[in-house]
């Protein structure tokens, strides 16, 4: 027995469990037949769909071996579908009891970088913190360690490696599965059989609530796909029943495909023509017409640029929302349909349903209407149905499909032989048109002609703006000159890939492209140069976030080269639209340093890939006024770098020349601020912050406590109304009774009680609930902030005042906007002021060592 180990140094099982898991292509098929001897798993470019249990008897033992669907590399816990995270907690159920181990498989050829090491860990996290126990690390593709052993390997590829190995207790193994030899199995029942041992034989198994909890919601889901099938097949019927004879064949169809980046909209739109020519895997970067025929219909097919996947369209860059918005112009008089393109693979939450509705709706809300979800790699569903995906992904997605009256599709972009999908597809577009009545969506043509305009206007300020760049450069060239020696500091945002540029310049691979917390340098020989290069941690986008240890840590970067830096390079994404938000937060981080910062600061656009045809100029002027400042702030430094190119010299090449004519700008002076001052700009702000966040909660309280005031008053109104209704009512009766009886049928006098007892019932029915409905709120204290408290304490805003409690609370913000621009300052008396602005007629001043403030001078 399993558990027999008693004074007993190891164990041969008879019977061995084992849960392949990893990461997509990592080898976990081919292991599990090299551990069977047999090929019973799929492999090559077929991907595992679905867990899939295999057996064998290997060496007089029974081998039952578990393939688990592989993970994604780049995607986040949070973006892996709902249902796929279910089914990977209930991998271990498929080998009853339990698996002895998991084998996580790691492919040696593939680095195995910190956000490698990220995912590994959410996954894990997954199945509890007891997986480990009985986690070994299968490596793969051990032909690739050459002449290394697996140690050297491990000790090269670094910290994140190391840690996983750690965290295995030193259990891992290597397989070379085109080798296949019995001795690399044997071996590893033999460490499965030692951490069996060592685990006094126990095996891992599926919490039973958890087993409950997953169950339960399995069955829910299984209802509502079934609702959802059904309603769908009778909405189509409904559809089929308007089609008219002439309809049933097309003659021209005209559609445009909408979607994020990255989920498949030009394969799509390849499959839907037919066309089977391999991609060139460039993004989309205008809105590109193209046709083609199915069977009898001629096909017009719009091809557009997608959006950042969760981001809304306030963040995705104006020369992208244009071509969205242009897109129906290219298939005029109008497309009859929209295809909304979303993955199959992924999850789709709440970030992800915003970000989509707000990009759709840059066309207005009648696209709804003609509008289909097309789902892509339905291959990943595996035995799974499409509904099931819907119903299992949440709220979310079921509001997204509901928006689009329930008319959705899935497409295997893969398996472009199969012409029933596309068939089918147009069957679904052919009933959309006869719901619609054969209405196709009209483009504005006014605002067509206005983005041409705008257009214009952008090349023509691009030319300006060229123009100064290259005067300027010509007159710094005459007194520069090739330095031996660069000090860079990095400066920028979370995710706006500091990190990976830093990596570009340096010519190889020294800092994590993880978000890091930590200042590092690092130094190398590129271009006959001797590169110093500072990164520093991002900031956030949001100053709540901010810490002062964290913008301690920040400025640090300056005291890692004592004698300074020919440049700050600000870094700043080409993706993702710069606003006033991206602004504040680079302007508040900005003034921590010395003034003179401006004058080595240049702008570094990463993601140079994204701009496609459009030069570096017409994106500046194309975006909002923020990135205008910015530039104009860095006297129109900037440079634009691909860190998808590391091996194209030239860009670095011109950056350390454009870097040399700004040193040679500033008589050869480097940047080196005093540190003592930054530390009391960095104090002096989180005072500030702390001040207004004091006066932020005082003025929450103050509208809280006024609103219970007026709540108060409004329910002591409607009792009295209440109670005069009654009075009322009382003597109208009495009245009736005694003067009208003798001019009025007995029937009529009926009827007129019968019509006012009614009414009055009516009336105090609706007071007595909104008395009771202003009970809970008075008592929960929960109901939102009112508007007209404002005026008793801070300058009136634009707008009219209402009692809308969503407008209220529109406004609150507004106000909290207000006070964080609020400058403070200090006086000669080295007190704190709040300067307000010289209409508001407000001041106040508080002492260093205390919030307590005066309001003797407010009116």
């Amino acid at each position: 027995m399993e558990n027999d180990l008693v004074e007993r140094e190891s164990i041969t099982l008879s019977e061995v469990r084992l849960v392949l898991i990893g990461e997509r292509w990592a080898g976990k098929s081919s292991s599990g037949n090299t551990i069977l001897r047999n090929d019973r798993f799929e492999c090559g470019r077929t991907r595992t769909a679905q867990s899939e249990m295999r057996h064998e008897v290997v060496e007089g033992r029974e081998l039952i071996v578990v393939d688990v669907p592989g993970w994604s590399s780049s995607l986040s816990l949070s973006e892996i579908p709902e249902g796929d995270k279910q089914r990977f907690k209930l991998n271990a159920s498929k080998c009853p009891p339990g698996p002895n181990t998991f084998l996580l498989v790691i492919p040696i050829d593939t680095a195995f970088s910190a956000m490698t090491k990220k995912t590994v860990e959410e996954h894990m996290k997954l199945l509890g913190e007891r997986v480990w126990k009985h986690t070994m690390v299968l490596f793969t593709y051990g032909n690739y360690l050459g002449g290394k052993t697996i140690e050297q390997h491990i000790e090269s590829e670094g910290d994140s490696l190391m840690w996983l190995i750690e965290r295995c207790k030193n259990r891992y193994h290597v397989f070379e599965n085109k080798d296949k030899s019995l001795s690399q199995v044997t071996r590893l029942l033999e460490k499965v059989d030692e951490m069996v041992w060592q685990n006094k034989g126990r095996i891992y198994e599926v919490d039973k609530q958890t087993l409950n909890i997953i169950e339960k919601k399995h069955r829910e889901v299984t209802e509502r796909v079934k609702q959802r099938e059904r309603r769908s097949e009778e909405q189509r019927q409904q559809m089929k029943a308007l089609i008219a004879e002439e309809m049933k064949t097309i003659p021209k169809l005209r559609m445009v495909l909408l979607g994020s980046r990255g989920v498949g909209k030009t394969s799509l739109g390849n499959t839907i023509l037919g066309i089977k020519e391999q991609e060139d895997r460039k993004r989309t970067a205008h809105s590109v017409g193209r046709q083609g025929f199915v069977g009898e219909t001629e096909i017009t097919l719009v091809d557009t640029p997608g959006w950042w996947k969760g981001f809304p369209e306030c963040d995705t860059p104006e020369a992208i929302k244009e071509e969205v918005i242009r897109s129906p112009s290219l298939c005029l008089p109008g497309p009859q349909v929209f295809l909304l393109v979303i993955d199959a693979d992924a999850s789709f939450n709440g970030k992800h349903l915003d970000a989509v509705k707000s990009h759709m709706e840059l066309l207005g809300e009648e696209v709804w209407r003609h509008t289909i979800v097309v789902f892509t790699r339905g291959d990943w569903l595996g035995t799974h149905t499409i509904e099931e995906y819907i119903e299992g992904e949440g709220e979310a997605l079921q509001s997204l499909v509901e928006q689009c009256g329930n008319r959705y599709h899935v497409i295997d972009n893969k398996n472009t032989d199969d012409g029933t999908q596309i068939t089918e597809l147009l069957k679904k577009i052919t009933e959309t048109l006869a719901g619609n009545g054969c209405d196709h969506f009209v483009p504005d043509e006014k605002i067509f002609d206005a983005i041409e305009e705008k257009k214009m206007k952008v090349k023509e300020g691009a030319k300006l703006r060229q123009s100064q760049v290259k005067a300027h450069r010509r007159l710094c060239k005459e007194s520069s000159k090739e330095l031996h020696a660069l000090t860079f500091l990095m400066l920028g945002q979370k995710t706006f890939g500091k990190s990976a540029t830093g990596n570009t310049l340096l010519r190889r691979e020294v800092f994590p492209t993880c978000q890091n917390e930590f200042c590092q340098v690092e130094q190398g020989k590129v271009d006959a140069r001797a590169v110093t290069v500072v990164d520093t941690p991002g900031w956030w986008k949001d100053p709540s976030k901010s810490t002062e240890e964290m913008d301690k840590e920040i400025v640090r970067g300056l005291t890692l080269s004592p004698s300074g830096f020919h440049a700050v390079l600000l870094v700043v994404p080409l993706d993702l639209t710069f606003r006033e938000a991206q602004r504040a937060a680079l302007e508040e981080h900005m003034k921590l340093l010395d003034v003179s910062v401006w004058k080595h600061t240049m702008v570094l656009f990463t993601y140079g890939d994204k701009l496609a045809d459009q030069s570096i100029e017409e994106h500046i002027e194309s975006e909002h006024k923020a990135l205008h400042w910015l530039i104009d702030k860095c006297e129109n430094r900037y440079h634009v770098v691909n860190n998808l190119k590391k091996s194209d010299m030239s860009q670095v090449t011109q950056l350390f020349e454009k870097v040399e004519e700004m040193v040679a700008g500033n008589s050869r002076q480097l940047f080196c601020p005093e540190m003592s001052e930054i530390y009391l700009n960095i104090d002096d702000k989180f005072k500030r912050m702390q001040l207004k966040n004091v006066l932020k909660q005082r003025l929450a309280e103050e509208y809280k406590r006024r609103e219970l005031e007026m709540m108060t008053s409004f329910k002591k109104t409607l009792l009295e109304l209440q109670a005069q209704i009654g009075d009322s009512a009382t003597g109208t009766k009495s009245k009736s009774l005694i003067g009208d009886r003798t001019k009025l049928k007995v029937k009529g006098i009926g009827q007129k009680k019968k019509d006012g007892k009614d009414k009055e019932e009516n009336i105090n029915s609706k007071i007595s609930q909104e008395i009771e409905r202003l009970d809970n709120d008075i008592k929960n204290k929960s109901s939102d902030l009112c508007l007209s408290s404002l005026d008793l304490l801070f300058p009136t805003f634009k707008g009219e005042s209402t009692t809308d409690r969503k407008t209220s609370s529109i406004q609150f913000e507004d106000v909290l906007g207000w006070l964080a621009s609020v400058e403070i300052g200090t006086n000669e008396e080295n007190q704190l002021t709040l300067n307000f602005s010289q209409t508001s007629g407000y001041r106040s001043v508080l002492p260093h060592d205390g919030l307590e403030f005066d309001t003797d001078e407010y009116p």
